[in-house]
């Protein structure tokens, strides 16, 4: 059945009003030096249950009533989530990978594993919030916990290093480097994760972490060389910039719809072939700059307005649930990516700034964070605590590098790669 006229209204209301408060919201928190997601979660949370269902409640259940309307606009998100994978893994790069050796391995891998751990017995420390029956459910709980302290923000993190201008730098680099490696690592322990907790899939959650690996090797060998060898052509003979764009997304939607049929979540496909695209040479500057640009400022908003509208962020907040999260994922990736830092041969300094570069969560905590409430692995308090942590981390994170580093020199005491 078709929707309603009404519905149809409802509907280009709900995204009307969701992108035009968003992008309100977005432009004051650039013009105070935030992150563009710090405003449209704003605008989430006034349009959603925590302001406008409290002030005024018949205005909000006219504006974002359930029916099928509300189906429709959870479709508008899903396909938001995709996309925003998809343009996080445009932006990692696998040459600066391999370029940076034993340091981006240190940096990366202890920057995992200790916040990792650490947040493994969160579940322990406030197990009010986690009560599971099922033991299968309490160990995916423990896993995505670990995974959400261990995970970055590559597009955040990115930004950040140039606002600060140490992008080129080596600190910059490695910070970088270690922020991909750890987060293809976290992609698929979290795909492996999903697969515990029962997705709409014949195999266990065993044999779909062997089939995530597998997948992941295959798109990362012969995807990308298929994708290398198709480029150039697709460059030749198709309008430009139409043909890249529509065929980047349609790689884009195949990889997710592949994922989300094995049981793994349509988010890793997305972000994989994010990932081989984004390697490709032939995948231009350009092209990526036109594919940023229209799902930043279209679908991104979308999503991060969309989380306001799912929870009351007062009624779900708990400050121990929150302090104990933020302790942990600041302490553990600090500690951890730090440490690693200085094993590769940085200063203290340089070692401690790396450590709060890494530590910047933003988007990619969110997604997660709501990918686990979809599917009841966190409560709506616990999902509140990671925004606020993810809020915190990419606001934070600057600020703390700028002071840590000499303070108006845009250099650390390693001198830029170009240098």
């Amino acid at each position: 059945m078709s929707l309603s006229h009404q519905e149809i209204t409802g509907l280009l209301t709900q995204l009307g009003l969701m992108l035009l408060v968003g992008r309100i919201f977005s432009e004051i928190a650039r013009k105070l030096r935030q992150p563009s997601v710090v405003g449209e979660i704003i605008a989430g949370i006034i349009l959603g249950p925590t302001l406008l269902g409290m002030v005024a409640p018949e205005v909000f259940a006219n504006l974002f009533p359930a029916g099928r309307s509300s189906i429709v606009l959870d479709g508008f998100v899903q396909v938001a989530v995709v996309l925003l994978l998809f343009i996080a893994g445009l932006e990692v790069d696998l040459h600066i990978v391999l370029r940076q050796g034993k340091q981006a391995v240190y940096t990366s891998l202890l920057g995992l594993i200790i916040p990792f751990i650490s947040g493994f017995y969160v579940p322990q420390l406030i197990p009010e919030f986690f009560s599971a029956s099922d033991p299968n459910i309490r160990l995916a709980q423990s896993l995505f916990m670990g995974t959400s302290m261990a995970i970055t923000a590559l597009p955040v993190i990115a930004r950040l290093l140039m606002d600060l201008n140490l992008f080129k730098s080596k600190m910059g680099m490695l910070i970088i480097s270690s922020a991909m490696i750890t987060d293809l690592i976290a992609w698929l322990v979290i795909s492996v994760v999903l697969g515990m907790v029962g997705r709409q899939s014949d195999l266990s959650w065993f044999h779909t972490g062997i089939v995530t690996v597998i997948f992941t090797l295959l798109i990362l060998t012969l995807g990308r060389g298929l994708i290398n060898r198709s480029l150039p052509w697709i460059n030749r003979n198709l309008a430009w910039p139409g043909g890249v764009l529509a065929l980047s997304l349609g790689f884009c939607f195949l990889a997710a719809a592949f994922t989300e049929y094995i049981g793994i979540h349509a988010i890793f496909g997305s972000f994989l072939m994010g990932v081989i695209l984004g390697d490709s040479e032939h995948f231009s500057e350009r092209a990526k700059e036109i594919v940023h640009q229209f799902i930043n400022n279209v679908f991104a908003p979308l999503f991060f307005v969309s989380i306001g509208l799912k929870v009351n962020f007062l009624v779900n907040f708990d400050f121990t649930a929150t302090l104990v999260i933020l302790v942990i994922a600041i302490a553990g990736k600090v500690f951890g990516a730090g440490a690693g830092a200085r094993l590769g041969g940085f200063t203290w300094r340089e070692s401690i700034a790396a450590g709060f570069g890494m530590n910047a969560r933003g988007a990619i905590e969110i997604i997660m964070g709501l990918v686990a409430l979809e599917y009841k692995l966190i409560n709506e308090t616990i999902f509140v605590s990671l925004v606020i942590m993810a809020l915190v981390t990419s606001m934070a994170s600057g600020p703390i590098m700028k002071y840590i580093l000499v303070p108006g020199s845009g250099k650390t005491e390693s001198q830029t790669v170009s240098e």
